[in-house]
């Protein structure tokens, strides 16, 4: 399954996700996991998503089309998430998953994956068998 991450430097988990202008996306095996691709959807910070808050319907379409493009990725690892893009995430199908504080990538993949070969909650269970 693929996994993305809010990240300002591809190394680790440290932004919010609808100012993030990039997501590092990495497909997660019981084997492991490996790289995909960086999705960029800004330089920096994802402004046009910012420069729409409060602004309905524009605001609205700009985070449909974030959400659109990381859709084949289960779950989205972020920092911060406003309560509507977290349930339009979940209505997706997709897992919106906090980080209290800014980790490496590599240690949420880490832990994830202990998490899935041990005793995975009901909604990680879920998504690893592609249940929907």
């Amino acid at each position: 399954m693929k996994v993305a991450f809010a990240t300002t430097d591809g190394t680790n988990v440290n932004e919010h996700f609808g100012r993030s202008g990039k997501f590092a996306v990495y497909e997660l095996t019981m084997e492991g996991y490996s790289f995909v691709e960086l999705r960029r959807f800004a330089d920096g910070r994802d402004t046009g998503i910012e420069e729409t808050k409060g602004m309905g319907q524009a605001h609205d379409q700009k985070v449909e089309s974030k959400i659109e493009q990381l859709a084949d990725c289960r779950i989205i690892y972020m920092t911060e998430i406003g309560g509507p893009s977290a349930a339009r995430l979940i209505k997706r199908g997709l897992m919106p998953v906090k980080v209290k504080d800014a980790v490496t990538i590599e240690e949420s993949l880490e832990r994830l994956l202990a998490t899935i070969k041990g005793s995975p909650p009901p909604w990680l269970r879920k998504l690893v068998s592609g249940e929907k």
